[in-house]
C-alpha cells in the first residue's frame, strides 16, 4: 500500500510496465493465440504420417509407402523378365525411398514447427497473460527499492554515520539490480515467439533432398528401359526398331504380310476399307509387345491391312525416305515410260540397306496380292493410291488436302510400276520366303495345291512379262545393272507403265473415293 501509495501521490518516481511496442503486443495477443492454434491445426491435417508416433509405425502409414509396396508386389508377380515388372520394381523403390525421406521431413515439422507452435498457443500465451501481472508487481518493487536506494544516497550526504548509511545504500542497489533483472527477464518471455518461415525452410530443404532422390534414381531407371530389348515398334525409327530386336525385317510389316498371305490375299477392298478401331488399337498393342501369339487377328484382314498401313505412316521417316524424296518425283516426271522405270530403279537402288530391304519385301508382298485383283479388287493402281502415301511424302506437309493434291498422283506413278514389275526391280529371288524371321506359321497350301509362296504370272504368261521386255537378254538372262545410267534401250513394258495410262488409273481411283468414301476411310 505504502508504495503504491508512493506512486500515486508522486513522491517516488513511476516506471512505465510495458513500453509502447510491448503494449501492442499485449493487445494483440489472444489474436495470436487464435492463429496460432488454428495454423497447429491445420498443419497438423496436412501431414501424410501419423503424429506422435515412432518413426517405423509413421513410415508403415504414409501413402507413399502403400504405393511403394503395391508397386513392388506388381513387380514381383510380373516378374524381372518383363520390362514393366522391372520398371514396378524400381520405381517401388523410388517410392519407397521418397518415403522415408517425406517421414523424416514430417518429423522434423513436428519437432521443430508444431510443437513450439502448440506451445505458444496452449502455454506461452497463458504464461506471459500471467507473468504480465507478475511483471507489474516487478515493477512495484523495483520503483519502491529505487526510492529507498535514493533516499539512503541522500543521508549520506547529510548524516553523520557515513559508514552505516552507505552500507544501507549498496544493499539497497542491489536489490534495485535485481529487481531490474526481474523485470526485463520477464519481458523477453512475452517477446518470445516463434516465425512461421522455419517451416518453408524445413519444406525447401525436403524438397530439395526429394529432388536429388530423384535425380539420383531417374538416369538409371532410363538407363534400364533404354536397354531393354522390347520397345513399341509403332513410331520407332526403322533402323533402331531393327537393331534392337534383331531383325532384317520389322516386326509390324512380317507380322502382317503373313497374316494376309493366309486369310486376307482374297479379302475384296484390302487396305481400303477401314477396320474397326478397338480391334486396330488391340492389335497394334500386340504388335508392340512383340508377340506371336497374334490367332485372334486372322479372322479380320481388314485390321491386320490398317495395321501395316498405321506401322508404316508412324514411321519417324517414310519407308522411302526424305533424303530420296525429290529423286522419287523427279524419277515419276520422266516423260518416256522406259526411262522413268530406269529412274526408279536407280533411285531405289540408292535406299539404305534396311529401308531397302524392307522395301523389297513389302513390294514382294504387294505384287502377290495384285496377282489376285480379280478377287480382291486391288490392282496394282489401286495399292498404289491407298498404300503409296504412307511409303513415301514431303518432310514439311500442308493440310490433307493439299498433300494429297500434290503428292498422290506422283506416288501412284511411283508405287504402280515398281508394284508391276517387283521381279524387275527385286530380281535376287523371285520366291521370297516372307517367314523371314521363322517366328510365324506358314500359310496352308490351297485347296487347288496353288501354294501362297509360288504363285502364277500376273497373267500366265512367261517371267519376262513382268520387267521390261528389252532388259532380257538375248539368252535370257537379265543383264548387269551396275551401270545403270547407261542401259539397253528397254521396251515398253507389257501393261501398265505409260505415264497416261497412270494418271487414268489414279484419277479413276480417287474419283471413285470421292463417290465411296467409306471404302477409303482408312487411306
Amino acid at each position: 500500500m505504502r508504495q503504491l501509495a508512493n506512486q500515486t501521490v508522486g513522491r517516488a518516481e513511476k516506471t512505465e510496465v510495458l513500453s509502447d511496442d510491448l503494449l501492442q503486443i499485449e493487445r494483440r495477443m489472444e489474436l495470436v493465440r487464435v492463429v496460432s492454434h488454428n495454423t497447429h491445426k491445420r498443419m497438423v491435417a496436412c501431414l501424410q504420417g501419423q503424429i506422435g508416433t515412432d518413426a517405423e509405425k509413421r513410415h508403415k502409414k504414409l501413402p507413399l509407402t502403400a504405393l511403394s509396396q503395391a508397386m513392388q508386389d506388381g513387380g514381383n508377380q510380373l516378374g524381372e523378365e518383363s520390362l514393366i515388372g522391372k520398371m514396378m520394381e524400381m520405381c517401388g523403390d523410388a517410392e519407397n525411398r521418397l518415403a522415408s525421406e517425406l517421414m523424416q521431413h514430417e518429423m522434423n515439422i513436428e519437432k521443430e514447427i508444431l510443437d513450439p507452435l502448440n506451445q505458444l498457443a496452449e502455454v506461452d500465451i497463458p504464461n506471459i497473460l500471467k507473468q504480465r501481472r507478475q511483471l507489474a508487481k516487478l515493477v512495484l518493487d523495483y520503483d519502491s527499492a529505487r526510492a529507498r536506494w535514493l533516499q539512503a544516497t541522500k543521508s549520506i550526504i547529510s548524516g553523520t554515520n557515513t559508514q552505516a548509511l552507505t552500507a544501507k545504500a549498496d544493499s539497497l542497489k542491489e536489490e534495485v539490480d535485481e529487481a531490474m533483472n526481474k523485470m526485463e527477464l520477464c519481458k523477453v518471455l512475452m517477446c518470445n515467439m516463434p516465425y512461421p518461415y522455419e517451416l518453408l525452410k524445413a519444406q525447401a530443404d525436403h524438397h530439395r533432398k526429394s529432388l536429388t532422390l530423384l535425380e539420383s534414381v531417374l538416369p538409371t531407371i532410363q538407363a534400364q528401359q533404354d536397354s531393354w530389348t522390347e520397345k513399341p515398334a509403332f513410331g520407332t525409327a526403322l533402323d533402331e526398331h531393327l537393331k534392337r530386336s534383331s531383325r532384317e525385317i520389322a516386326l509390324p510389316i512380317e507380322a502382317c504380310v503373313m497374316m494376309l498371305l493366309e486369310t486376307g490375299m482374297k479379302e475384296e477392298g484390302l487396305f481400303r476399307i477401314a477396320a474397326g478401331a478397338s480391334k486396330l488399337k488391340k492389335l497394334k498393342a500386340a504388335l508392340d509387345c512383340s508377340t506371336s501369339q497374334l490367332e485372334e487377328f486372322y479372322s479380320d484382314p481388314h485390321a491386320v491391312a490398317g495395321a501395316l498401313k498405321s506401322y508404316l505412316r508412324e514411321l519417324p521417316e517414310p519407308l522411302m525416305t526424305y533424303q530420296l524424296y525429290d529423286e522419287w518425283i523427279q524419277a515419276s516426271n520422266a516423260p518416256d515410260p522406259d526411262k522413268r522405270l530406269q529412274a526408279l530403279w536407280v533411285t531405289c537402288d540408292q535406299l539404305p540397306k534396311n529401308n531397302k530391304a524392307n522395301f523389297r519385301y513389302l513390294i514382294k508382298f504387294l505384287a502377290k496380292l495384285a496377282q489376285e485383283s480379280d478377287v480382291n479388287k486391288m490392282t496394282p493402281s489401286n495399292i498404289a493410291i491407298v498404300l503409296g502415301p504412307n511409303l513415301l511424302w514431303a518432310k514439311t506437309e500442308g493440310s490433307l488436302a493439299e498433300m494429297a493434291a500434290a503428292t498422290s498422283v506422283h506416288v501412284v506413278t511411283i508405287i504402280e510400276p515398281i508394284i508391276q514389275h517387283a521381279d524387275w526391280f527385286f530380281p535376287e529371288g523371285r520366291d521370297v520366303d516372307f517367314n523371314v524371321s521363322g517366328m510365324f506359321s506358314m500359310p496352308a497350301p490351297l485347296p487347288n495345291n496353288v501354294n501362297h509362296l509360288t504363285p502364277p504370272d500376273y497373267d500366265s504368261a512367261t517371267i519376262e512379262r513382268k520387267r521390261p521386255g528389252s532388259m532380257v537378254g538375248p539368252d535370257g538372262e537379265l543383264p548387269r545393272r551396275d551401270r545403270p545410267t547407261v542401259p539397253p534401250p528397254p521396251q515398253p513394258p507389257a501393261t501398265g507403265s505409260d505415264s497416261n495410262g497412270i494418271c487414268s488409273a489414279a484419277f479413276k481411283t480417287m474419283g471413285e473415293a470421292l463417290l465411296f468414301p467409306s471404302l477409303y476411310a482408312s487411306v
